[in-house]
C-alpha cells in the first residue's frame, strides 16, 4: 500500500512513510470492510463518516511539514486512524470528534494501541481546543465551507493549518501563519465529508442542547 499507493504518486517524507508502515490500517475500519483495508479509497465507518484514502492521510501529513517535538490538533477524529498517524510523527496530538460514539470508540482503540501521546474529546471541532493553544500544527480531516477563523487563531506565528475547505468544490488549503496575517496556498483538488457544526448536528436532529 504504502509504496504502490502512496510513495509512487509523490510523497517522500521518510517520516510520514515509516507512520503510514507502522499504523496499520485494517485496525481501524469497520470489521465488513477489512478486506478493503488497504485499498486507495475512503472507507464508511458509520454516522455518515468515512475514513480516509491512505494517500490523502500521507499528503496532509506532509504538507504540514511536522517535527517531532510539536504539538498537532486535528479536527475530526473519525476512526483514529489519521490521529494514530500523527502520533507517531509528533510529541502531543490532540483531537476533536462531533459524533460522540466515534468519539469514545477511537479513544478507546487509541489508548490500547499504546498512543500515551493522544488526547481525544467529543465536541465542536469549530471552537478547537482553546485550553491547549496555540499548535505548531492543524489538520482538519473534513471539510467547512470556508477556512474556520476561530481555528486560525490557535495556531502559533509560523504554525501551518492543513483544511480541505468548500462546498461543491473543494480545495486541500495550507495556510501558514505569519507575524502579520496568513499565506494561503492552494494544493489539491478532493471530495471530504462536510465538517458539522455541534448545534447543527444537534439542530438537524431536532434536539435542544444547553450548556
Amino acid at each position: 500500500m504504502v509504496r504502490d499507493q502512496i510513495a509512487a504518486r509523490g510523497v517522500k517524507d521518510l517520516v510520514v512513510l515509516a507512520a503510514m508502515i507502522k499504523v496499520d490500517r485494517l485496525l481501524f475500519v469497520p470489521d465488513d470492510m477489512r478486506d478493503m483495508a488497504y485499498a486507495d479509497s475512503p472507507l464508511p465507518i458509520g454516522y455518515g463518516q468515512t475514513i480516509s484514502q491512505p494517500y490523502i492521510v500521507a499528503y496532509m501529513t506532509e504538507q504540514a511539514s511536522l517535527g517531532k517535538d510539536e504539538r498537532v490538533l486535528e479536527i475530526g477524529t473519525g476512526s483514529g486512524y489519521q490521529t494514530a498517524i500523527l502520533g507517531e510523527i509528533v510529541r502531543e496530538v490532540y483531537s476533536i470528534e462531533v459524533n460522540r460514539s466515534l468519539a469514545e470508540q477511537a479513544s478507546r482503540k487509541l489508548e490500547v494501541l499504546g498512543y500515551e501521546n493522544v488526547k481525544v474529546k467529543y465536541g465542536d471541532g469549530y471552537g478547537g481546543w482553546p485550553g491547549q493553544a496555540p499548535f505548531d500544527a492543524i489538520i482538519i480531516t473534513a471539510a467547512p465551507p470556508v477556512i474556520p477563523e476561530e481555528l486560525l487563531d490557535q495556531l502559533k506565528e509560523g504554525g501551518r493549518m492543513i483544511v480541505p475547505a468548500g462546498t461543491t468544490h473543494q480545495e486541500i488549503y495550507r495556510v501558514t501563519k505569519l507575524v502579520e496575517g496568513y499565506k494561503k496556498e492552494e494544493l489539491i483538488a478532493v471530495r471530504f465529508v462536510p465538517m458539522v457544526r455541534y448545534a447543527d448536528k444537534l439542530s438537524a436532529k431536532g434536539e435542544r442542547h444547553e450548556e
